[in-house]
């Protein structure tokens, strides 16, 4: 039985922990791998963070000596897998330092920018370059889309493609009723949310045309003249059946570095479901969405074409459902997936032997 420790850096309510590391679990049980998720944050400081609240000073004091305890307990594994980052603003040197080798580096997001714009871009002389020396030390790195793990090569040549899946056991297609108006569905965060500025125009237009209803889960809704918004918490034990009420998921993004590092992970969600999408033409949005599984956009126009088209045809928006699902299940399934990960576990671990 090989042992592996994982390092999240949040707690399970973080969807990252729960499907970059939790969810195969008991599959890498079966084929003989042992996988520990610890995590340094964990659901109170989301919780804390969504309602914008700062986080308690004892709580990050308690979670700092914690992850160092998981540190010093490594030599009782045979390697470990670091999702982002070990600790935040600690330079990539410490981080390499303190992580016993062979350790897979694991990333579903551009964190390579997060010292080097926004809000902490005056760290960028001294964190710039942190997680490509995080990355150049691993073993092997584990990237979430073709955008990423282009990014990881430059620094390690043992860079694999593994996707954010979902599990088809839990996502299914749901016995629905006809929404009595066309329903768009969106589902996210509260740091993702304000992407859906986007389709305020293009849903204003729609709603002048008909009852259009816009259903906004896990983030803030905007207002939109004419436009039925609901905003829904979100809860795991709602999701699916959530997702199944809607008509249509949208993938808002503008076209910059970070959303060219997302994941499309919420169209991944939705096409599960039997849910047609429209996405923004942006990054691995391309990737996921095909011609008969949904519609890609670049412009107000194209969206309210997009919304036109699957609002009017019904037939279509079944035909793509269905072939939505069929995708998934052939490339972004966690049954598909499991055996990629498996392999690079076992070659980390017998290079590591050898």
């Amino acid at each position: 039985m090989i042992r592996l420790l994982g390092f999240a850096l949040y707690g399970a309510q973080a969807a990252s922990t729960r499907y970059r590391l939790e969810q195969y679990i008991p599959g890498l049980a079966q084929l003989g791998i042992e996988l520990q998720v610890h995590h340094l944050l964990g659901d109170e400081y989301l919780q804390r963070s969504f309602a914008g609240k700062p986080p308690s000073w004892p709580y990050l004091l308690q979670s700092g000596i914690a992850r160092l305890a998981d540190l010093r307990g490594q030599k009782k594994f045979d390697a470990s897998i670091l999702y982002c980052e070990l600790f935040p603003l600690m330079p990539g040197w410490s981080e390499q330092a303190l992580l016993r080798e062979p350790y897979i580096y694991d990333f579903d997001d551009a964190f390579y920018l997060k010292y080097r714009s926004g809000r902490l871009s005056a760290l960028r002389p001294i964190l710039g370059n942190k997680f490509d020396t995080v990355m150049q030390g691993a073993a092997a790195i584990t990237a979430g889309n073709s955008t990423l793990a282009a990014y990881a090569r430059v620094h390690n040549s043992q860079t694999h493609l593994l996707p954010t899946v979902v599990d088809m056991e839990r996502y299914k297609v749901l016995s629905r009723a006809a929404n009595s108006q066309f329903t768009v569905g969106w589902i996210g965060s509260p740091s993702t949310a304000p992407y859906l500025a986007e389709l305020v125009g293009p849903l204003a237009i729609i709603a002048r045309e008909g009852s259009v209803r816009l259903v906004v889960i896990g983030g803030k809704a905007p207002q939109i003249s004419g436009v039925t918004v609901e905003e829904v918490a979100w809860r795991e034990e709602d999701e699916v059946t959530q997702l199944n009420g809607f008509d249509v998921g949208v993938m808002p993004l503008p076209d910059d570095d970070w959303a060219r590092g997302k994941c499309a992970f919420k169209l991944i969600q939705y096409m599960a479901c039997g849910v047609p999408v429209i996405a923004s033409r942006v990054g691995a949005n391309v990737d996921v969405v095909t011609a008969d599984c949904g519609v890609l956009v670049a412009s107000e126009l194209e969206w309210v074409e997009a919304l036109r088209l699957l609002r009017d045809r019904p037939g279509l928006r079944q035909a793509m459902g269905e072939a939505a699902r069929s995708r998934v299940e052939e490339e972004y399934s966690l049954s598909r997936n499991l055996p990629l990960l498996a392999q690079v576990i076992h070659q980390v671990v017998g290079r590591s032997a050898g």
